[in-house]
């Protein structure tokens, strides 16, 4: 089956969409998806725009019309957790709505009514994947696994970097990676979230964004056909 492959930014998926062999497009709902392949795995590769929604409608179209077997997003993040730098690349263990704020009903920060968990899970055997693969690309010191936390919002702010992490324990924080989960979860496909840090979400955050973005997507794009090469060889055994 094919995976789909989510980027926000053009940035985020160029590179990729250069790399695909016999490759068609078709445009729904203003999103153009490109089908092909990454080596021997099919693959379609979209640019969803920035945001959950836009997130969301984006993998429900992969589900229903491209009947994809797994989800993957790419892009880059904004480090909240001390420990994670720049150019360090996280995998989602879950990925959690930190912009979801139900507390006045007794639901802790970030969780959905209707849900169990807070946080929702990363397949475990593409995470395991994404895992082997940066650490094949960027090395294990620069490899993070831990929450993803997603909203509405760039979070440039140390104040706000603050409230993730303690909140979340979060390790990064970007603007859609929850909203593909929280639909891959939905349609009970697997999922996994593999984000480069841009920059460390603070007041500096708008400046790095801009210098260090084209500088990681390389690593982020090598990892991704890592992680498609590894899911095409699951799927022949």
């Amino acid at each position: 089956m094919a995976i789909g492959i989510i980027g926000a930014m053009t940035e985020e998926v160029e590179g990729l969409i250069a790399k695909l062999e016999d490759r068609t497009a078709t445009t729904i709902a203003g999103l153009i998806f490109h089908q092909g392949k990454l080596g021997s795995q099919p693959v379609i590769v979209v640019r969803c725009g920035v945001g959950k929604v836009n997130a969301a409608v984006c993998t429900q179209i992969l589900i229903d019309h491209f009947q994809v077997g797994a989800v993957i997003n790419t892009g880059v993040a904004g480090g909240v957790d001390p420990q994670v730098k720049i150019g360090d690349v996280v995998i989602a263990d879950c990925a959690v709505h930190h912009d979801f704020d139900a507390t006045v009903f007794g639901y802790e920060p970030g969780m959905v009514p209707g849900f169990q968990e807070t946080c929702f899970a990363a397949d475990n055997q593409l995470k395991t994947a994404a895992v082997h693969a940066a650490h094949k690309v960027v090395g294990r010191q620069r490899t993070h696994l831990g929450v993803i936390a997603s909203g509405d919002q760039f979070i440039s702010s140390a104040e706000r970097k603050e409230y993730l992490h303690k909140t979340f324990n979060a390790l990064c924080a970007e603007m859609e990676g929850a909203a593909i989960a929280h639909t891959a979860h939905l349609n009970q496909i697997p999922y996994t979230i593999i984000r480069a840090i841009s920059d460390q979400a603070d007041d500096s955050a708008p400046a790095d964004f801009k210098t260090f973005l084209m500088q990681i997507i390389p690593d982020l794009n090598q990892i991704v056909t890592e992680i498609a090469a590894a899911y095409s060889d699951c799927s022949k055994r």
